[in-house]
Parts: structure tokens; C-alpha cells; sequence
């Protein structure tokens, strides 16, 4: 399966271009081109891994926050834990999750 190769032109300065021809030489670059494309296809990922990252954690913050201010029912393994914490700790306590939640 053969890769289309497609061409991206740019204009530097001259000391631009010594620099970069200078570090693709010592890097082991057969070409500068190569040793460009390298590097910006490395900071291309590493900025599209750090922006997923960043919507993946607002997108988390959200949900966290309306878990907090919207929580779900208690389901039947809570409701049980609440009963065993009760029962070790507050056996006087009422094993109501509304009573549970105004003490927190």
C-alpha cells in the first residue's frame, strides 16, 4: 500500500535554515525535511493528546458537579452499606439516605 506524499513549502531566514540543517545533522537526519517532519508530527500529537485531555477533563468536572448538585437514588448495595455503617457506628441513626445526606 503506497503513502501519497503531498509537499508543505515554508519560508525562513537563512539563520533559521542553518540552525535547523545544523540539528537535523547532528540528530542523524538523512534530510531536513525529514528531521522536520519528525518534530512537527511529534508536537502535532503531543498537542492533540493534551487538548483530548483537556476536554476529557472538563467533560469529567461536569458530570462530577451534577452528580453532586443532581445525585442519583440510592441504589440497594448503598442503601445496605448505609445499614452496616449505621449498625457499627450509629445504631441510633435512621437508615434514611434524606436524614444521612442533611447531617453531611
Amino acid at each position: 500500500m503506497a503513502t501519497s506524499i503531498d509537499r508543505i513549502d515554508i519560508r525562513i531566514s537563512k539563520e533559521n535554515k542553518d540552525l535547523i540543517k545544523y540539528a537535523a545533522e547532528i540528530s542523524g537526519f538523512k534530510t531536513v525535511s525529514e528531521f522536520i517532519v519528525s518534530l512537527a508530527k511529534k508536537e502535532a500529537k503531543r498537542i492533540i493528546e493534551e487538548e483530548t485531555k483537556l476536554i476529557k477533563s472538563i467533560e469529567d468536572k461536569t458530570k462530577f458537579v451534577e452528580a453532586l448538585l443532581n445525585p442519583p437514588a440510592p441504589n440497594k448495595a448503598l442503601k445496605s452499606a448505609l445499614e452496616q455503617y449505621n449498625d457499627l457506628f450509629n445504631p441510633a441513626a435512621s437508615n434514611d439516605f434524606d436524614s444521612f445526606r442533611k447531617k453531611a
